[in-house]
């Protein structure tokens, strides 16, 4: 019995062999209402018929159902793969960024160096001096005293 299940999965994965499936099965019920024979026979083959392609016809839903769910997971698995190609490049960006404000700091530490210097070098040694000099004529009346 299990046998006779596995076509049936078969006929499931391929929308194009469950069309198939239907058309044949249409033309045979066409054949037996065009052929004389037995009103019961026909009745219970009309049934059967029914029966099948109401079958096929799930069997397609399903498989139209099935493709449809496989688009929506390819759809998200590429949304969600470019997800960490965004971000690492976001990263890339900021990183870029920092080592330019880095260097700009660096800039800016180094003229605030060369200004200190500059004002050490000019005020506070022109103070010194001058200290310097009004000290020794002070230092000198002192001493001539």
């Amino acid at each position: 019995m299990a046998s006779s299940i596995r076509p049936v999965w078969k006929i499931c994965s391929s929308s194009f062999l469950i069309t198939s499936i239907y058309d044949r099965a249409a033309l045979r019920q066409q054949r037996m209402l065009a052929s004389p024979g037995a009103q019961g026979a026909r009745d219970d083959d009309t049934q059967l018929d029914r029966a099948g392609e109401t079958i096929l016809q799930l069997l397609n839903k399903a498989a139209d159902a099935a493709e449809e769910n496989r688009r929506h997971a390819i759809d998200m698995a590429q949304k969600l793969s470019n997800q960490p190609r965004a971000a690492e490049d976001r990263i890339a960006e900021l990183e870029a960024e920092v080592a330019a404000y880095q260097e700009r700091a660096e800039r800016a530490e180094q003229w605030l160096h060369r200004v200190y210097t500059e004002i050490e070098d000019r005020f506070l040694r022109q103070g010194n001096d001058r200290r310097s000099a009004s000290q020794r004529p002070q230092s000198a009346k002192r001493r001539a005293d």
